[in-house]
């Protein structure tokens, strides 16, 4: 593996967790989103990551991370009586959304201190190169 690769995974990582941002974001902002159905509902989605392994030869290290697809949380979706809402159904029931903001709040933080960590390991990538091409001065 080339010390060039390490630029390589961690720029697949701090793009990893852009998207999980990205993720985090939208569940967050869609946390007090109402409807009139079970199937309208929005629902918390996380994302799935997966390994990128070298195609040609399975046997090599990983070279990085790349998101494999986002899934929709299983957690119930909330159901209030609420008759006056204008959303409500017929039996005068609203759905909301299954977000949970304390878990997002963590995902946010895991997320930025896994961004973070990238960034410390192309930089120190890059020290280390700095300071070999000086030895040879």
């Amino acid at each position: 593996m080339s010390i060039f690769k390490i630029f390589d995974t961690a720029a697949t990582g701090m793009s990893a967790q852009t998207l999980r941002m990205n993720l985090v974001a939208s569940n967050m902002a869609n946390a007090d989103a109402v409807s009139s159905s079970l199937g309208e509902t929005y629902r918390a989605r996380q994302p799935v990551f997966q390994t990128m392994l070298d195609q040609f030869n399975p046997d090599a290290v990983a070279h990085g991370v790349r998101m494999a697809g986002v899934v929709e949380s299983d957690a119930p979706l909330i159901q209030e009586h609420a008759p006056d809402h204008p959303l409500a159904n017929e039996e005068g029931y609203i759905f909301r959304s299954n977000v949970n903001m304390v878990e997002e709040m963590a995902n946010m933080l895991s997320a930025s201190r896994s961004y973070q960590s990238n960034v410390e390991v192309a930089n120190s990538a890059k020290q280390l190169l700095l300071a070999t091409l000086r030895m040879g001065q």
